[in-house]
């Protein structure tokens, strides 16, 4: 195969056109021995995947069939291993490649790592202007910068273990909308660094309370992306990572998607995370939701959710709580029953990466730190501290705090 694969390179300089990638390469769903890579082209094309041990990334070569939406998964890796890939695409004249799209990525640490490191944020949605901003944006002819490319290339230039994204792709919910939303500004991060996603409500469609939005989800979602799903719990899921367990819900149903997995103390859901919470022991336990627990954005709480996840989180000692759905920064003191207590949670909420931001619409007694901002936030465990802060688009620190398990 790799003396097919170097006669294609050698005839690549006489091609005039070739597929193009248009999305991607993103890469998702990382264990200590796997890895998924995603991405598509503009014209049906094989492809040709070189993977390995950094630097050597031609120890093995997977060939992908021809088609548009290709996803490759990696098998033979080993944890704790800084991988990186050559992808190589066919030109229109099939008779070459274009120059290989490159990048690198990490398996998922074992138990015995004490170290993990990862970028955090959500709400990539674009928000519509409203008629007085379009107004005032035709007015001004000077290009105005997005304020998602300038938090991505901060982000790129670190080098995490993965990137967490707390829901709300897109504002639509819709894919058509997703290059122009997620994948496009934030390509140089996800070509890099392993993805994790919180379904949010926007993932289920502007019509996400009416049954038939069935096909939603499945349409312009899970169509795209491999999160560690299994056969019981396919919009909720965890990971473990060194001495860290992460532990992503779907709380939707505070919201009203009929297709979300039910939320009260009967559910399956709820069983799972009791389940999922009691086990970890003594590793730290990092919990992902869209809906947030506390907020004293706009939208406010999602009480519902707060109602039957707050006591699991508190009786388990979660010690971190990520949050979206709000288009600002948020940081809870530990709150313990509804209480600021050295016991407590620490809620911190994450929706500053693309919708317009917006400011505190009420008051609460929880509250540590609001800064209405586009934003993300850097997070790192040491052992048995962990150290996030937050960062604005123009690398300026909005936060830091410290937490200890």
């Amino acid at each position: 195969m790799k003396i097919f694969l170097s006669f294609v390179l050698a005839c690549a300089s006489c091609c005039a056109y070739s597929a193009q990638i248009i999305r991607g390469p993103y890469i998702e769903d990382p264990t200590q021995t796997t890895m998924v890579l995603r991405w598509q082209t503009d014209e049906p094309t094989p492809a040709w995947l070189e993977y390995g041990p950094a630097p050597r990334c031609n120890q093995i070569l997977k060939i992908n069939p021809e088609g548009t939406q290709h996803k490759a998964v990696l098998y033979g890796l080993v944890p704790n291993q800084e991988f990186c890939y050559r992808l190589y695409v066919y030109n229109a004249a099939r008779d070459g490649v274009q120059a290989p799209v490159e990048g690198h990525f990490k398996t998922l640490y074992s138990a015995e790592r004490k170290e993990v490191h990862f970028l955090a944020f959500g709400n990539t949605a674009k928000t519509p202007l409203t008629q007085e901003e379009q107004a005032a944006l035709a007015e001004n002819k000077l290009p105005q910068p997005d304020p998602r490319e300038q938090l991505a290339e901060q982000m790129a230039q670190t080098d995490a273990d993965f990137v967490i994204h707390t829901g709300d792709l897109t504002y639509s919910g819709l894919d058509g909308d997703a290059d122009t939303e997620f994948f496009a500004p934030y390509r140089n991060v996800l070509s890099k660094t392993p993805l994790f996603i919180a379904i949010g409500a926007h993932e289920y469609g502007p019509d996400l309370t009416q049954r038939d939005s069935k096909a939603f989800v499945r349409t312009n979602y899970s169509r795209f992306h491999d999160m560690s799903w299994s056969n019981a719990t396919p919009k909720y899921y965890s990971f473990d990572t060194a001495n860290a367990r992460f532990i992503f819900l779907d709380a939707n149903a505070a919201y009203g998607a009929v297709w979300a997995p039910n939320i009260d103390e009967k559910s399956a859901q709820y069983k799972w995370l009791q389940s999922t919470l009691a086990s970890a022991g003594e590793k730290w336990k990092i919990v992902v939701v869209n809906a947030p627990m506390y907020s004293t954005g706009p939208k406010g709480p999602a009480n519902e959710a707060a109602a039957n996840f707050v006591p699991l989180f508190e009786r388990y000692g979660v010690d971190l709580v990520l949050q979206g759905a709000e288009a600002n920064y948020e940081r809870t003191f530990p709150m313990y029953q509804d209480e600021a207590h050295t016991r407590g949670v620490t809620y911190v909420t994450l929706g500053g990466g693309g919708a317009t931001p917006t400011r505190r619409a009420s008051s609460h007694r929880s509250t540590a730190r609001f800064v209405s901002a586009y934003h993300y936030a850097d997070v790192r465990i040491a052992d048995r501290k962990m150290t996030l802060t937050v960062y604005n688009d123009q690398g300026k620190q909005l936060d830091k705090v410290e937490l200890y398990n």
